[in-house]
């Protein structure tokens, strides 16, 4: 979808009456969709998943952006403290069972919010992963909300493209190699031979976090 359309859609969610959000990591391919919703309504609220576990390069990019664009930022975590969050031997999840981390950390929290909300507008692109490729661009979510995917059909080029003709900033992280950019532990410079999403879990029979596998109503 280009510009013209998204608006059109969110414009018509707000005309039926409909209580959107969106949410975002602040990597650099991220600030395509949030500098085109601070163009359209800048008081959508955008939902930051603060894991406790992001690069400290985040946090500060993530204050930048929201200050250049103008954005609602709103911190989103946990209610399971950290010194709950580990194994029958001490060790935090990430450690043992990302998914459980995961699961905690950002779908739990995330799920919370669609209670609240009709409508999830999110970045998700088709040539990020198989998961991802077969979404479509309006699915139904838990609680009667709706995923709304406006970027599915998005390329790299294009994202590089805008990126480009709107001189947005980029991540600090990525003049250091990394691309796509999680919570610190489970983050890994990208390799010339490596899928873009490989750089997460690395090591692991795992690419999504749950949000795009378990946030999506069967």
């Amino acid at each position: 979808m280009d510009f013209g359309a998204i608006k059109e859609k969110i414009n018509q969610y707000k005309a039926e009456g409909k209580r959107a959000f969106t949410s975002s990591s602040f990597q650099s391919h991220s600030l395509v969709l949030l500098h085109m919703l601070s163009r359209i309504d800048k008081s959508i609220p955008v939902y930051f998943i603060n894991t406790g576990y992001h690069f400290p390069e985040t946090i500060r990019f993530r204050d930048e952006v929201t200050e250049q664009f103008g954005l609602k930022t709103i911190d989103l975590q946990s209610e399971v403290p950290k010194y709950m969050q580990r194994d029958g031997e001490g060790r935090l999840l990430f450690a043992s069972d990302p998914d459980h981390c995961c699961y905690l950390n950002k779908t739990q929290p995330m799920d919370g919010v669609l209670r609240t909300h009709d409508v999830w507008i999110n970045g998700v692109r088709a040539d990020q992963s198989a998961v991802r490729a077969a979404m479509k661009v309006e699915q139904p979510a838990p609680h009667g909300a709706i995923r709304f995917h406006p970027m599915l059909d998005w390329s790299a080029k294009m994202i590089w493209e805008y990126q480009r003709d709107f001189k947005l900033p980029k991540h600090p992280l990525e003049e250091k190699g990394f691309v796509s950019i999680g919570c610190e532990p489970c983050t890994r410079r990208l390799d010339p031979a490596m899928q873009e999403r490989e750089a997460r879990w690395y090591g692991l029979k795992k690419v999504e976090c749950g949000l795009h596998t378990e946030l999506v109503s069967k």
